[in-house]
């Protein structure tokens, strides 16, 4: 099956010396039967031709927003495409477009597509390492962005290292396997837990944790993208879900509430995840005016909160995964075993608070995926976003393997 047959795709070139590539990437486009439009950056037309790519394309190339007294409409280009894909991306594309900034066919566009974006990024070795284009490379993550990762090897100035632009065959790789899974989910309801719960002390005061909710967050965005019907139950959290996402929100504060909204619809999902930091404890009794300080200690009695994945765990049913959270500080692994087992969690992940740049509010996870215990993966230090990734592909995989999918 020839996953790019017929998609519309909207190829952005940047000024680089990489240009040279697209010429070679377009006509694997073309073959591969995509229909191909491509905008250019007034500084790539310096590097390749706009009369080439046009004739490889075979459609005309855009340069600019305004041509011979006509505007060229960007919103209907962003309409059109399946995906926008920005190839080479330089650093200056990249700083403009974490920024939001706006001066060319290119970024007008993009801030319009309604697409997904996949870049692959072009630049030399110090540039491509250098903290500020690494933070935009972040900031593109944030937004959904897809990175293609780049190339390691001999550089235009010289150098040898990672930044090249990922070789055409590789690109046009890249975007099959995106349209390929891009609607894997399409027939399957998934719900998620994110983000902390706060359990009222009186008016003023609640007990809560650090949780800030993208880990979830993220994970509802990536099974959007493949289609799934995904309903998000969002405890207290600032981060917002991608709007151009159809994910049903549902706001709540504590864990009572978490667990009535998810048991509400446990027996009409094919998937659980939950990834929220409930609380394990409540105050036994709310005080309905602020407590006053009057005393040198407050000894405030507690209650065990009700345990949302082990009550809906054990009435799953033979067509529904679960997948679990464990952030722990010791006994990582026997800890997360425990509640693999307990709360009939078809998989576990499991992240430390030990483990530098992951955990609560960072941006970053490093996370161990357990389905056993002689069936263990690990994995790097990476942005939640590829985390997010890496969890679906283990859902994919899991339905698969149980008849599913």
């Amino acid at each position: 099956m020839n996953a790019l047959a017929n998609k519309n795709i909207i190829l952005a070139v940047c000024g680089s010396i990489a240009a040279y590539k697209i010429a070679f990437l377009t006509r694997l486009l073309v073959k591969k039967k995509a229909n191909v439009k491509i905008l250019m950056t007034p500084a790539a037309t310096q590097f390749i031709s706009p009369l080439t790519l046009a004739t490889l394309s075979n459609n005309s190339v855009t340069t600019d927003v305004m041509s011979e007294n006509q505007w060229n409409n960007h919103v209907e280009y962003g309409l059109w495409g399946d995906i926008f894909l920005v190839a080479p991306l330089t650093a200056n594309t990249l700083a403009k477009m974490a920024n939001g900034n706006c001066d060319n066919m290119v970024l007008a566009t993009w801030l319009s597509a309604k697409c997904p974006t996949v870049v692959a990024p072009a630049m030399d070795l110090d540039m491509w390492t250098h903290p500020a284009t690494q933070r935009n490379i972040d900031l593109l993550k944030n937004y959904g962005t897809q990175i293609i990762p780049v190339g390691h090897g001999e550089l235009a100035s010289g150098l040898v290292g990672n930044g090249r632009l990922a070789e055409p065959e590789d690109i046009v790789s890249y975007l099959e396997t995106f349209f390929s899974k891009s609607n894997i989910l399409s027939t399957k309801k998934i719900l998620i837990t994110a983000g902390p719960t706060h359990e009222t002390i009186d008016p003023v005061r609640f007990i809560g944790n650090h949780s800030s909710g993208k880990m979830g967050i993220h994970i509802a965005n990536t099974c959007a993208r493949l289609g799934a019907e995904v309903t998000l139950i969002l405890g207290p959290s600032s981060v917002k879900v991608d709007g151009n996402l159809n994910i049903n929100v549902i706001h709540v504060t504590t864990g009572q509430e978490m667990f009535e909204a998810s048991n509400a619809i446990a027996n009409e999902v094919d998937a659980f995840i939950f990834a929220a930091a409930v609380a394990d404890y409540r105050p036994k009794n709310v005080s309905d005016q602020k407590v006053k300080k009057k005393q040198d200690t407050w000894n405030l009695e507690m209650e065990k909160t009700i345990d949302i994945a082990s009550t809906i765990g054990q009435n799953k049913l033979s067509h529904q995964v679960s997948i679990g959270f464990a952030l722990e500080t010791e006994n990582e692994k026997e800890n997360a075993l425990k509640k693999l087992n307990k709360k009939n969690f078809d998989f576990i992940v499991l992240n430390s608070l030990n483990d530098k740049g992951a955990g609560f509010k960072y941006d970053t996870n490093k996370i161990r995926i357990f389905k056993s215990i002689d069936n263990q993966q690990s994995f790097p230090l990476e942005h939640k976003s590829k985390v997010a990734v890496r969890i679906v592909d283990e859902l994919i995989l899991t339905m698969k393997h149980k008849g599913l999918l």
